[in-house]
C-alpha cells in the first residue's frame, strides 16, 4: 500500500497572491506539496510555514537549461524558494518537507522543479525553528498564482503502522491520517483485523413521495454511535436500506425505505407520503407528509430509539397542497396554504466522513393545480415536491437518506434514497 495520503487538496478559480494550507495533522512523519500551474509575472515561488514571515529561513539553489547552470541562495531569509517561473509559463514543483512534527530539530525543506520554458532546479532550505510546521504558505513573488493552479498535499506515514487500515470491508475505505473511514454504500461485511474502537453512522433508507398533490417521503432513520467496542476477526454484517418507489396511483401511498443496519443496531425506514386516495402519510423512521385535503403525517421513530431516529410528517388541511415528509431533526412541514406544499423536515448534519454532510432530511410535498412544491430539506439529497401543475416529484438523492418529492397533479411521487452506514476508528 501506498505510503503517501492525501490531506488537502486546492485548484485556485481566480489568480491570487498566495495559498494557505493550516490544521495539517501530525501524524505523519514527512509532508510532500505537489505544485502545477502558472504565475502572472516573472519571479519565485515561496513558501513560508506557520505564519513565520521573520528572518529564519535559508536556503541554496541549483538551475539549469541544457546549455548552463547557476546557483543562488538566501541566507537570514523570510521565504524558502521553491520555483522560478515566467509570465504564464507552465511549471511543476514537488517539496518535500522533512520530519516536520518533530518538535526537537530545525525543519528541512527539499524541492525538485521544472518548466515548460526548459529550466530545471533543485533547492534545499532550513526553517531555523523547532515547533512542528501546522501551516504552509505558498506565495508569489511578483503578481499571482494564475488560475487553474493545482496544490496537492500528502502525507507520508510508515506504512507498517499508520498506512494498513486495521479492518476490511466497505466500497471505500479512506484515511485522513488521524482516521480510517470505511464507506457502505451497499451491504457487506466489516471484519475488524484487531479489536477496535469504533464510531459509526446508520441511516436508513427514505421513503417516497405520494401521488397527486402527494405528501413528501419521510427520512431514512438516522442514529449515530461512539467509541462502540468491535471484536478482531468478527464478521460484523452490513445491510444498507433501500429508498422507497414514489407512488404511481391515488390508491396507494409512496413505498417506505427499508432498514439499515450495523452491530445490532437498526435504523428505520422513512414512511411513504400520502397519496390521492390514500391521504395519510405512513409510519417508519421519520414519517411521510399528509396528502392534500386532511392527509395526516405519519410517525416517526418507528423503532422508539432515545435519543430519536426521526420526525413525523406534516399534516394538510388544504385542498390543494401536500405536506412535507419528516426529517431526523425536525417534523414536516404542514402545507399552509392551497399553493404551497410543505417542506421536507430538516436533516442531521454529521462529519463522520471526515466531512459535515446532511443525512436523512424529510421530502417536500406537492401541489394540485399550481405552482409552489415544498422544497426537499436542506442540502440532504431529499427531494423537493413538483412544483408545476404537471411536476412530477423529485427523486433523493441516494445514499443520504432523504424521502422523496411528492408528486403533482396526477403525477408520480419521486422515490427516496438509499441508505448508508460508515465506521471510523483512529489511525
Amino acid at each position: 500500500m501506498s505510503t503517501y495520503t492525501p490531506i488537502a487538496s486546492v485548484t485556485l478559480t481566480s489568480a491570487q497572491s498566495s495559498v494557505t494550507f493550516s490544521g495539517i495533522p501530525q501524524t505523519y512523519t514527512d509532508l510532500v506539496l505537489v505544485f502545477g500551474g502558472s504565475v502572472s509575472a516573472f519571479g519565485n515561488l515561496r513558501v513560508q510555514v506557520n505564519g513565520d514571515t521573520a528572518s529564519n529561513y535559508s536556503w541554496t539553489r541549483l538551475l539549469g537549461d541544457g546549455s548552463s547552470a547557476s546557483s543562488d541562495r538566501g541566507s537570514s531569509s523570510t521565504f524558502i524558494n521553491i520555483a522560478i517561473l515566467d509570465t504564464d509559463v507552465i511549471g511543476n514543483s514537488l517539496v518535500h518537507l522533512q520530519n516536520y512534527s518533530n518538535t526537537t530539530t530545525y525543519k528541512t525543506v527539499l524541492t525538485r522543479g521544472n518548466s515548460s520554458a526548459g529550466y530545471v532546479g533543485a533547492n534545499v532550505g532550513l526553517w531555523r525553528s523547532t515547533s512542528a510546521i501546522s501551516s504552509i504558505t505558498i506565495l508569489s513573488q511578483n503578481g499571482n498564482i494564475n488560475s487553474g493552479s493545482t496544490f496537492n498535499l500528502y502525507g507520508v506515514a510508515n506504512a507498517s503502522i499508520t498506512n494498513t487500515a486495521k479492518a476490511t470491508g466497505g466500497d471505500s475505505i479512506t484515511t485522513d491520517g488521524t482516521y480510517w473511514y470505511h464507506t457502505f454504500r451497499t451491504s457487506g461485511t466489516f471484519t475488524p483485523t484487531t479489536a477496535l474502537t469504533c464510531d459509526y453512522l446508520v441511516v436508513a433508507g427514505g421513503g417516497g413521495g405520494g401521488f397527486d398533490a402527494g405528501g413528501g417521503g419521510g427520512a431514512g432513520g438516522y442514529r449515530y454511535f461512539t467509541s462502540q467496542s468491535l471484536t478482531s476477526s468478527t464478521n460484523y454484517t452490513v445491510t444498507i436500506g433501500a429508498g422507497g418507489a414514489g407512488a404511481t396511483t391515488g390508491a396507494n401511498k409512496g413505498g417506505s425505505g427499508t432498514t439499515s443496519t450495523f452491530n445490532s443496531s437498526s435504523s428505520s425506514g422513512g414512511g411513504g407520503g400520502g397519496s390521492s386516495s390514500n391521504t395519510g402519510g405512513a409510519s417508519g423512521g421519520s414519517g411521510g407528509g399528509g396528502r392534500a385535503n386532511g392527509g395526516t403525517g405519519g410517525a416517526g421513530n418507528a423503532g422508539s430509539y432515545s435519543p430519536v431516529e426521526g420526525y413525523a410528517g406534516g399534516t394538510s388541511a388544504n385542498p390543494g397542497a401536500g405536506s412535507g415528509g419528516g426529517g431526523s431533526a425536525a417534523v414536516g412541514q404542514n402545507s399552509t396554504t392551497t399553493t404551497t406544499g410543505g417542506n421536507g423536515g430538516a436533516a442531521t448534519s454529521n462529519s463522520i466522513s471526515g466531512t459535515a454532510v446532511n443525512y436523512a432530511g424529510g421530502g417536500g410535498g406537492a401541489v394540485n393545480g399550481a405552482t409552489g412544491g415544498g422544497a426537499g430539506a436542506d442540502a440532504s439529497g431529499a427531494g423537493a415536491g413538483g412544483t408545476t401543475v404537471r411536476g412530477a416529484g423529485s427523486n433523493a438523492t441516494a445514499n443520504l437518506g432523504g424521502g422523496g418529492g411528492g408528486g403533482g397533479d396526477t403525477l408520480a411521487g419521486g422515490a427516496g434514497g438509499s441508505g448508508i452506514v460508515i465506521v471510523r476508528y483512529s489511525v
